[in-house]
């Protein structure tokens, strides 16, 4: 287990990576995932956010695997096979910041995927990201701006075996 503490918009947050772990599906609040296209990874330029994976919040009447599928086709304009790696437990307890009323659990999970990538179409900017670039993944800590469990889940990603 792998936990790191990081300041969201002022708010103390516990991060903790859970390989293959997979949370109740209602503590769930947003799919990711790294993106794999002839041995480089894919991040997306989302506005006013910066660099990184595709990923976003579960829609009524989707599952998971529906949602990765979908963020990374309206932000990077890609299609493939995908396999689980785990949740990131979003953690609040020490956060005095926390709204106990608001859309967020007091304990949520991101759940992470990769993609092999079978079907890369023409960018069309139709949604939230701007550009999408291809990254040998030991560059991506130059780029991608985000915490360093990032880096491990990317490692992780790396790690599967591609059948």
């Amino acid at each position: 287990m792998n936990s790191k503490y990081v300041n969201w918009d002022g708010q103390n947050i516990k991060l903790t990576w859970l390989k293959n772990y997979e949370p109740p599906i209602n503590l769930v609040t947003s799919v990711h995932g790294w993106c794999f296209l002839e041995g480089k990874a894919l991040l997306v330029l989302i506005k006013n956010r910066g660099f990184n994976m595709p990923g976003g919040h579960v829609e009524h009447g989707e599952t998971p695997k529906q949602t990765f599928c979908r963020e990374a086709f309206e932000e990077g304009y890609v299609k493939g096979t995908i396999h689980y790696l785990g949740a990131l437990e979003i953690n609040h307890h020490d956060n005095p910041l926390f709204d106990p009323n608001g859309k967020y659990p007091s304990v949520g999970y991101q759940l992470f995927y990769r993609m092999d990538i079978t079907e890369c179409l023409p960018f069309l900017r139709q949604h939230e990201s701007v550009t999408r670039i291809w990254v040998e993944p030991d560059q991506v800590p130059y780029i991608m701006e985000d915490h360093e469990l990032a880096l491990q889940i990317l490692s992780d990603a790396l790690k599967v075996v591609v059948q």
